[in-house]
């Protein structure tokens, strides 16, 4: 129904917009007390889909990916359509416009999409406040800096969000991978990031010790546009600072063999969707193989079929999480992702 009527419709208007009135569908449908229908069409409950990964036991390895649910207003919501964990954010400190519009594109014949949002949203403290009610899903953090905020007190924005979010978060996730703000891939260079994770484990140490809990994982998005040798150091870094794990990936800026009309490829920002899937597939095999199965990896990256899901999980991914993937094929993608692991009937 959603690729053959719904999205069709859809997709005559600007994304960015279709995106606000989707949000305004799902909190009315959940509104008038549909949530419980949702629940059933779409969510897929079995213990054998169950993960334990860093720490943290998911219902199901398939999630949503940053940038869908920013400022956490639709959580729970969105959970009812068969996701085990969301990802909210990218939140920075300040709320913040992000990049003048136009900066949302679908390129249809590739299925895919160009964004360079920025880091829109509405300031950590915000996130926190709706974080503070009724929470039913695990809920990943990804923080950032904002875009007036120099890389020499970069730092500085990452802790007050992780302080912010410690409370309200079960685990956060450091992007310094965003092509979208200028300068913030620098902070994936091998000395500034080593100093950043170590700043945010010692953080982590010190919110655990005030809240007497346990300390919150951290994972590192990285991008897709690494070499092999920025991706060993990449394992260095995780290995020497400590931290839980790593996503792969975030968008790329790279344009290769794309069929859409040129003056879209053109476009500036990160590409999404199905020309990402054999890259952050190769990435998450790199890393699995060069680590020896270090640490645990979230795949993301062009999953728009159970078969991709599969593929990044056979390649070393714990989790997976969607974002292109829902906007294109739409919420039975998570029901069939995890039917597929059900039939798999092995766990990966």
């Amino acid at each position: 129904m959603y690729t053959h009527l719904l999205r069709p419709l859809l997709f005559l208007f600007d994304p960015e917009r279709v995106h606000h009135w989707s949000f305004t569908w799902i909190h009315w449908v959940h509104r008038l007390g549909l949530g419980g229908l949702i629940r059933r069409i779409y969510r897929v409950e079995d213990p054998a889909l169950e993960r334990e990964v860093f720490g943290l036991k998911f219902p199901n390895p398939v999630g949503l990916a940053a940038g869908f649910d920013k400022d956490a207003r639709l959580y729970n919501e969105l959970a009812n359509f068969g996701f085990g964990f969301i990802e909210i954010g990218t939140l920075t400190p300040k709320p913040q416009e992000g990049n003048p519009k136009k900066r949302l594109f679908r390129l249809k014949a590739d299925q895919a999409i160009i964004n360079r949002m920025g880091f829109n949203n509405q300031g950590v403290f915000e996130a926190v406040e709706r974080l503070k009610k009724d929470r039913r899903v695990l809920i990943g953090g990804n923080i950032g800096k904002n875009k007036v905020t120099p890389n020499r007190l970069a730092a500085k924005d990452y802790m007050i969000c992780f302080e912010a979010l410690f409370p309200v978060v079960d685990y956060f996730v450091v992007n310094v991978s965003s092509p979208n703000t200028p300068g913030l891939r620098e902070l994936q260079d091998k000395e500034p990031l080593t100093e950043l994770l170590q700043l945010m484990k010692r953080e982590n140490r010190k919110c655990a010790l005030v809240a007497d809990t346990r300390e919150k994982p951290i994972l590192l998005k990285i991008a897709p546009d690494l070499t092999d040798a920025q991706l060993l150091d990449i394992i260095e870094i995780v290995k020497a600072s400590g931290i839980d794990g790593v996503i792969a990936t975030n968008t790329t800026i790279a344009r290769d063999h794309l069929r859409s009309d040129m003056y879209l490829q053109e476009e500036k920002g990160g590409l999404s969707g199905k020309p990402l899937r054999a890259r952050a597939t190769e990435v998450i095999r790199f890393l699995h193989q060069q680590s020896g199965g270090a640490f645990p990896i979230i795949g993301v990256g062009g999953i728009h079929s159970a078969e991709d899901a599969l593929e990044k999980l056979e390649a070393g991914a714990s989790l997976v999480q969607l974002w292109t993937g829902f906007v294109y094929e739409g919420p039975a993608l998570i029901r069939r992702i995890n039917r597929a692991l059900l039939r798999q009937g092995s766990k990966p």
